[in-house]
C-alpha cells in the first residue's frame, strides 16, 4: 500500500514539474496588442500648420489688394491679386480634400484597432472569469493545501514555484487587461477628436469652397470691368490722337497760308519766338506739373505721349501769351477743349488748350504777357490745368521746358 501510494504520489509530482514547464514556456501576453497605428494627434498638428501658411499666403493677397485699392493702379494689378488668391484657395480645398481622405482613413485605423482591443479584452474577462471560478472552487485554504502536501523539500519548492507562476500569471492577465482598458479609452478618445476634426475640415472645405466661388466672379467682374475700362481708354486715346491731328492740320493750314502770303509778295513778318527764345520764355501760368513732354504711362497700363506739357492751376487762373503773335485759332477743339492758338512768325505757333474761356478772337494781335483765357479742365483725368504746346517749323512738337524759363 505504501508503494502505491508512493508511485500515485509521484505521478502526481511528474504531472506538477510538467505543469511548472507548461507554465515557463507560456508567453508572457496571450492576447498580444494592436500594432501601434501612426500618432494622429501629430499628423492633425502638421495638417494644421500647411493649412496656416497657405491661408498666411492668402492673407498677404488680401492685404496687398487692400493696399492696391487706395493707391493709383490699374485694374490689371487687381486681377493678377484676385487670381493668386484664388489660386491659394484652390490649394486649401485640395489640402483639405487630402486631409479630409487621411482622417477617414485614420478613423477607420482606429475603429478597426478599437474592435481588436475591446476582442483581446473581451477574452483575457472571460480568462480571468474562469481562474475566479476555480480560486473561488478551491477555496481560501488552497494554497496551503497545496504546500503542506509535499513529500518532500524539492517537492515542496516545486509546489511554491507552481504556485508562485500561476500568481505571475494571474497578475500579468490583470495588466495586460488594465493595459487594454487604457488603450481603448485611448483608442475612444483619439476616435471622438478625429471625427471632430474631420467634421471641422468639411466644414472649413464648404466656406473655401464658396469662398473660391466668390473670388471667381469677382475676377470675372474685374476682367469685364477691365474691358470695358480698356475700351473707354482706347476710345479716349484714339479721341486724343485725333484731336493731336487737328490741332497739327490747323497749325499746317495756317503754315500753309503764310507761306502762300510770303510767294504772293508779302512781307515775312519777323518770328518772335526763334532759337535764341531757348529757356528765356515766361510760363504762362505758375503750377506744378501734371505730365510733361513725351511718351507717358497711361491708365491700366496704356501709354500715351504728350505733345506739350500740363500744368496744374485753379480753375479761372489767368493764362498769358509766352510771346506777341496773332491769334491763329480759338474754339473748341474735343479733348483740348476750349484752345488758343498763337501764331508768332517763321512757322513757330505756341498752343494753349483745356482753357474754361478765351478772352480773344482769331486775327487780333497780342502781346507777350498778355492775358488770353483763363484754366479750365476740372473735368478731366489730372484736374484743373492749362496744357501747353509749343510746335516749330513743320508743326514739329517740341518740348515746351526747353524753351521756358528755369523755375
Amino acid at each position: 500500500m505504501t508503494r502505491g501510494r508512493g508511485k500515485r504520489e509521484g505521478g502526481r509530482g511528474s504531472t506538477l514539474r510538467v505543469a511548472l514547464l507548461a507554465l515557463a514556456t507560456l508567453p508572457s501576453s496571450p492576447f498580444p496588442l494592436p500594432a501601434q497605428r501612426p500618432n494622429l494627434e501629430q499628423q492633425m498638428r502638421d495638417n494644421q500648420q500647411r493649412l496656416e501658411n497657405i491661408r498666411r499666403e492668402r492673407t498677404q493677397a488680401q492685404q496687398d489688394l487692400e493696399r492696391l485699392r487706395v493707391q493709383v493702379h490699374s485694374l490689371a494689378d487687381e486681377i493678377t491679386n484676385l487670381e493668386r488668391q484664388r489660386e491659394t484657395t484652390n490649394r486649401i480645398v485640395n489640402e483639405l480634400d487630402r486631409q479630409i481622405v487621411q482622417l477617414g482613413n485614420g478613423i477607420d485605423r482606429i475603429s478597426i484597432d478599437l474592435v481588436l482591443a475591446q476582442d483581446a479584452l473581451d477574452e483575457k474577462r472571460a480568462v480571468l472569469e474562469r481562474r475566479l471560478v476555480d480560486i473561488y472552487k478551491r477555496g481560501p485554504l488552497y494554497v496551503f493545501q497545496v504546500l503542506l502536501a509535499a513529500e518532500s523539500f524539492g517537492d515542496l519548492l516545486s509546489r511554491y514555484k507552481y504556485l508562485y507562476l500561476v500568481s505571475r500569471q494571474d497578475r500579468a492577465l490583470t495588466d495586460e487587461m488594465n493595459q487594454l482598458r487604457n488603450r481603448i479609452d485611448q483608442e475612444r478618445r483619439g476616435l471622438v477628436d478625429a471625427r471632430s476634426a474631420l467634421e471641422r475640415r468639411r466644414t472649413e472645405r464648404g466656406e473655401e469652397l464658396d469662398h473660391f466661388i466668390g473670388l471667381a466672379r469677382e475676377r470675372e467682374t474685374r476682367l469685364r470691368e477691365t474691358r470695358r475700362s480698356v475700351a473707354r481708354v482706347q476710345q479716349r486715346l484714339t479721341a486724343a490722337d485725333a484731336e493731336e491731328r487737328r490741332v497739327a492740320d490747323a497749325i499746317a493750314a495756317l503754315d500753309r497760308a503764310r507761306r502762300d502770303a510770303e510767294a504772293r509778295g508779302a512781307a515775312p513778318t519777323g518770328g518772335t519766338i526763334t532759337s535764341a527764345s531757348l529757356g528765356s520764355l515766361d510760363w504762362p501760368v505758375n503750377g506744378r506739373l501734371v505730365y510733361e513732354f513725351g511718351p507717358a504711362a497711361g491708365p491700366d497700363n496704356t501709354r500715351i505721349t504728350w505733345h506739350g506739357i500740363g500744368i496744374a492751376a485753379p480753375v479761372g487762373t489767368p493764362v498769358k501769351a509766352v510771346a506777341a503773335g496773332t491769334v491763329a485759332l480759338v474754339g473748341a477743339l474735343g479733348t483740348y477743349l476750349t484752345t488758343v492758338i498763337l501764331d508768332h512768325g517763321g512757322g513757330f505757333y505756341s498752343v494753349y488748350a483745356t482753357l474754361a474761356n478765351a478772352t480773344v478772337v482769331k486775327g487780333v494781335r497780342v502781346s507777350g504777357g498778355q492775358v488770353i483765357g483763363h484754366v479750365g479742365g476740372a473735368s478731366t483725368d489730372q484736374g484743373a490745368h492749362l496744357h501747353f504746346e509749343i510746335r516749330g517749323p513743320g508743326q514739329i512738337a517740341l518740348d515746351p521746358l526747353n524753351w521756358l524759363r528755369s523755375r
